[in-house]
């Protein structure tokens, strides 16, 4: 299959792309100034590309973070040539907003907040594909938990030295996903056609940010007694702190619903992967063969 790609250098797109050259794909890497006639060929596109939301919410920044997801995905749906089989556009948990523990399935409305927003026209932009005749996917991604960037590598060196601890109450849940599944679930969407519309790209056992603080420490043997306040949070962050104490329990219904079998289900074992000694296994996941 010829698959394009925009992201292709993050911390996702990377490891995608080894894995669908290993299953034999023919892949198109899309920098951020291509051309429209990238996109002659191909039979999928997989949109991940983003500013990223991990700085400070300047006026500029936030202009960047909206301009990259909904116009990038706007001029990604302009440049279709003719229909491809299927996009599968990112979209991130945020959509909900912050909602206590209220269990988030894809049937939950979304919430309030500038992520919300920004993941609402996110995905009508993508949605926007439809009429055109393609499946589309919008993968509502959670905490990507993996080696060498993501969330843990800003948490890692804290936590080592054991000056790591709970962020505000702890009492925020935290909707997590270990690398290695986001690959296989991205690689489960482009070729599984019952699956379509919003997914949540998390684990089927979200845990709050206190059980997440005492499964990291207990991975890396250390102990996890310095919280940080969330005024701390807020006066350090500001805005951008909301992405760190708002609270998201989101469940993967309609991709269990699908057939897809996560490799990670559980917190712990998926930590311990990640910061033991190697690089852990590529593990295949899901119903698929290939």
């Amino acid at each position: 299959m010829n698959i394009a790609l925009t992201g292709g250098s993050g911390f996702i797109g990377r490891p995608l792309a080894r894995r669908l050259l290993a299953d034999g794909h023919s892949l198109h890497l899309l920098g951020r100034n291509w051309p429209p006639e990238s996109l002659a060929d191909a039979e999928a596109i997989v949109n991940l590309a983003g500013e990223p939301v991990a700085q400070r919410w300047t006026r500029a920044a936030k202009q960047r973070i909206r301009a990259s997801r909904v116009e990038g995905t706007r001029r990604l749906v302009a440049a279709l040539p003719r229909c491809p089989a299927v996009l599968v556009s990112a979209s991130a948990v945020g959509i909900y907003g912050s909602r206590g523990a209220e269990v988030l399935t894809e049937s939950s409305p979304p919430g309030e907040g500038f992520l919300a927003e920004v993941c609402g026209e996110w995905e009508r932009a993508a949605a926007a594909a439809e009429p055109l005749g393609l499946r589309v996917v919008s993968l509502r991604i959670g905490v990507v938990l993996g080696r060498g960037g993501g969330a843990l590598a800003r948490m890692l060196p804290a936590f080592r030295m054991g000056a790591g601890g709970r962020l505000g109450s702890g009492r925020q849940w935290m909707s997590w996903l270990h690398l290695d599944d986001l690959v296989e679930l991205i690689r489960f969407a482009i070729l599984e056609p019952a699956l379509s519309g919003p997914v949540n790209a998390t684990a089927p056992n979200p845990v709050t940010n206190r059980e997440f603080t005492r499964e990291l420490a207990a991975a890396l043997h250390r102990p996890a007694i310095f919280p940080v306040p969330a005024l701390a949070l807020k006066a350090l962050f500001g805005e951008m702190a909301s992405i760190l104490l708002d609270s998201q329990r989101a469940l993967p219904q309609a991709a269990l619903a699908a057939g897809f079998l996560f490799q990670y289900p559980e917190l712990a074992p998926a930590l311990r992967l990640i910061t033991g000694p190697g690089p852990g296994p590529a593990g295949r996941c899901g119903r698929w063969p290939w």
